[in-house]
């Protein structure tokens, strides 16, 4: 074996390795993500509607904006209205993928639904940070999303350009 070939066979060896371990983290320093909880759209206005009534009471979420004269008040539109008091709730509790999710009627999305003068805070406004879960109030989710890893796209990127270049550092 060449030394440049044992060189540029660690060189990707390492590069992969420290790619792999960083795309796993959707916490940490790396590339951080926006995130709003937003109501689902196959979602049934009764259970939006039970769940809005939680969220803006017992859960302690701010839905001053939702009603009549705020800025997001929309007495047509259940999913908008469902949707602030989801994304409150989830700012204020923690940003854990349980506090998302109101009897799995919610979601979590990385595109801003603000419309209008109806501005949603999102997850970086806050801390900048996405983590664990803790219970919420209307139960659990049949749904386990812990195990799924969000991969910033810089690394993506970083993977193409090594894996463009290698096959020509073996040719060297």
């Amino acid at each position: 074996m060449s030394p440049k070939f044992s060189f540029s066979l660690l060189l990707f060896s390492l590069l992969s390795t420290l790619c792999a371990a960083q795309g796993g983290s959707s916490s940490g320093g790396g590339g951080t993500v926006e995130l709003w909880c937003v109501a689902k759209n196959n979602a049934e206005d009764a259970a939006l509607q039970s769940a809005i009534d939680w969220a803006c009471g017992p859960g302690g979420a701010n839905c001053g904006p939702i009603q009549p004269g705020g800025p997001c008040y929309d007495a047509s539109d259940i999913q908008k209205t469902a949707s602030y008091a989801f994304n409150d709730y989830f700012i204020r509790h923690g940003m854990t993928q349980d506090a998302c999710n109101f009897d799995n009627a919610a979601a979590l999305i990385s595109i801003n639904p603000s419309h209008g003068g109806c501005k949603f805070p999102s997850s970086k406004n806050r801390s900048g940070n996405f983590s664990g879960s803790t219970n919420v109030g209307l139960g659990p989710t049949s749904e386990d999303l812990s195990t799924s890893s969000y991969i910033p796209r810089r690394w993506i990127y970083i993977l193409m350009a090594i894996n463009l270049l290698f096959p020509s550092l073996l040719i060297l």
